[in-house]
C-alpha cells in the first residue's frame, strides 16, 4: 500500500474518531444529570460546598424575610439565645453556609407549643447598591406546615429564584409563597435546580430542646446574625444609583434624557 493510501485512511480514522467523540459529547451535554448536592444532606453541608466554590459569598450577611402564621411569634438564635419575639414578621441577615435555629410560639390553637424551624441560606442575592433589604429571601412558615410539624412530620422546602424564561404561569397573591410539591422519590435540590437557582433550605420538624443537648448543638453554635427591622417607607427604586450620563448632541439638536423606572 502506498504511503499516500495509509495517510489518507489515517485522516479518515481520525475524522470519524472526532465524529463520535463530538456525538458523545452532545449525548453527555443533555443529561442525564448527577447533582452533587441532595436535599437530604445535614444541613450545613451544601452552604459550605457553595463557599468553597468562591465569590462575593463569604461574610456576606443576606437578608431574609421570615413570616409565620397570624398571631405567632417569631424570634432566631443570636448570641447564644434567641432574640426578643418579632411578631410573626422576622428580618434578618444571614451569612452564607450557615444554618439558624427559629423559634415560632404563641400559635393558634397551640397554645404552649413550639415549633424551632432551621434556615440554611446556600447562595445570595445581587439587588441595587443600597437597597438589600428591599429584596430578601422570603420564607413563609404556613399554618398547614406547622401543624404537620406539631404532628411529628418533617417539612423540608428549597426556596429558589425562578427562572424567567421557564417560569410557572401562576398569579401571584402578594405576601403569599407559591410553592410546587414533588412526587415521592424526587429530590427537593434537583427539582429546585431545574427550575431556577436554589438559595435557602427550610427545615421543620417536631424537634424541641432538651436539657441534655450541650455544646450548641442545637442552635448550631449560634453563627453571627443581624436583626433589622423593615422601613416603613419604601425607598425609590434608583436610591443609591449614579445619575444617567447626558448624552451628546445630534445633529445640531439638544438630547433629550428619559427618567428612570420606579
Amino acid at each position: 500500500m502506498h504511503l499516500a493510501a495509509v495517510t489518507r485512511l489515517l485522516a479518515l480514522a481520525a475524522v470519524v474518531l472526532a465524529g463520535v467523540l463530538l456525538a458523545a459529547t452532545s449525548a453527555s451535554a443533555q443529561g442525564p444529570w448527577h447533582y452533587l448536592n441532595k436535599a437530604d444532606m445535614p444541613p450545613g453541608v451544601i452552604g459550605q460546598r457553595q463557599l468553597a466554590r468562591g465569590g462575593p459569598l463569604p461574610g456576606y450577611f443576606q437578608p431574609v424575610e421570615v413570616t409565620g402564621p397570624k398571631g405567632s411569634l417569631l424570634s432566631v438564635v443570636a448570641e447564644g439565645g434567641f432574640s426578643d419575639q418579632q411578631g410573626d414578621k422576622l428580618l434578618a441577615g444571614m451569612l452564607i453556609g450557615q444554618v439558624y435555629r427559629l423559634k415560632l410560639s404563641n400559635i393558634e390553637l397551640h397554645e404552649g407549643e413550639e415549633v424551632f424551624p432551621t434556615i440554611e441560606v446556600i447562595d445570595r442575592l445581587y439587588p441595587p447598591p443600597g437597597q438589600a433589604f428591599r429584596f430578601p429571601i422570603p420564607v413563609e412558615l404556613t399554618r398547614e406546615e406547622v401543624e404537620m410539624a406539631l404532628d411529628g412530620r418533617y417539612i423540608l422546602r428549597v426556596i429558589y429564584i425562578e427562572e424567567p424564561r421557564t417560569s410557572l404561569p401562576f398569579h401571584h397573591i402578594p405576601g403569599k409563597q407559591r410553592y410546587l410539591d414533588i412526587g415521592p422519590g424526587e429530590d427537593a435540590m434537583e427539582a429546585a435546580d431545574r427550575l431556577g437557582r436554589p438559595v435557602a433550605i427550610l427545615r421543620m420538624g417536631s424537634r424541641v430542646p432538651v436539657e441534655t443537648e450541650g455544646d450548641g448543638q442545637f442552635l448550631y453554635h449560634s453563627p453571627p446574625v443581624q436583626l433589622f427591622e423593615k422601613p416603613e417607607v419604601v425607598q425609590p427604586r434608583n436610591a443609591g444609583l449614579e445619575e444617567p450620563l447626558a448624552a451628546p448632541n445630534q445633529l445640531g439638536r439638544p438630547s433629550r434624557n428619559f427618567m428612570r423606572v420606579r
